[in-house]
């Protein structure tokens, strides 16, 4: 039995991928999710084979939760399921450790093959990808982190409790670069706001 957890912010598209796979014997849903952090708590509990997640989330985007996986859950394999086409988006998404990558205009039996190919540990993507010159630029989308050192750096401290005034007071700095930073962040990560940004520094103090 193939068992799938799902993560996408649209509910109604949640609802027909499920319709969709709720005939197939092989399939079991095992957790629905609307963020990335309750993602990570249905993969955590259930373990399943297949993750299905959107790139763009509250609270942890798909990026970081899949990074996060597959550092916990080497064997689970992750489909990206976005309306991003960008060469980068899919790049970093290779890098974090997905299997596959899928655009929310394709057919949703393509979602199904996608699942069986990954399983067998192949490789999906969607056909309207140019993959190949996407590949040649993984490698260097891996080693290249999406926040600077100033920023990982600021990250885990706010990871450590600290307010803005002390981590300006720890890098002796202006209160307000370090607001510059934070925003910064916010930004780069896709996150609405300083609270997630903590949630994000909480999941994150593994690897800055």
């Amino acid at each position: 039995m193939i068992t799938l957890a799902i993560a996408e912010d649209h509910q109604s598209l949640v609802d027909g991928i499920n319709l969709l796979l709720e005939y197939e014997e092989d399939i079991s849903i095992v957790g629905m999710a609307n963020d990335g952090e309750a993602l990570l708590e249905i993969v955590r509990k259930k373990q399943p084979k297949v993750v299905l997640t959107d790139i763009k989330m509250p609270k942890i985007d798909g990026i970081a939760a899949t990074k996060l996986i597959k550092k916990e859950f080497p064997d689970t394999k992750v489909i990206a399921f976005t309306m991003f086409d960008q060469d980068a988006a899919v790049s970093q998404m290779i890098a974090a450790g997905a299997s596959g990558y899928l655009l929310k205009n394709s057919a949703l039996e393509e979602v199904l093959h996608a699942i069986h190919a990954v399983v067998k540990g192949e490789e999906f993507f969607d056909s309207a990808l140019d993959i190949s010159s996407v590949k040649d630029n993984t490698a260097t989308t891996a080693k290249k982190p999406i926040l600077s050192k100033s920023e990982r750096e600021i990250l885990n401290l706010i990871g450590q409790g600290k307010s803005t005034s002390e981590i300006a007071a720890v890098r002796f700095t202006a209160v307000s670069t370090v607001e510059k930073h934070r925003k910064n962040m916010i930004r780069k990560l896709g996150l609405s706001g300083k609270g997630e940004l903590l949630r994000y520094a909480l999941e994150r103090k593994y690897d800055f």
